[in-house]
């Protein structure tokens, strides 16, 4: 599979988390344990199962991790 680091989509996802961390350091402190950490988890998956992905064998199983992707980015 190609290096993902290369693939726009990862790119944009470290940017994407970049953005939720920054904007989530505003949120109040008492939703540190519920909200902003589970908008945090969620951005981070996107780039994490593209890399998961392409280090896969086939490109159905990294289609399968670009699905898990997609939901992870509904979450967010």
């Amino acid at each position: 599979m190609n290096n993902f680091k290369n693939l726009k989509v990862w790119q944009k996802g470290m940017q994407l988390v970049k953005s939720v961390y920054k904007s989530s350091n505003n949120f109040p402190k008492e939703e540190l344990f519920g909200l902003t950490s589970q908008i945090r988890r969620s951005a981070v998956s996107i780039p994490s199962n593209i890399t998961e992905g392409s280090g896969r064998g086939t490109d159905k199983d990294f289609n399968r991790f670009l699905d898990i992707t997609i939901g992870s980015s509904y979450e967010l």
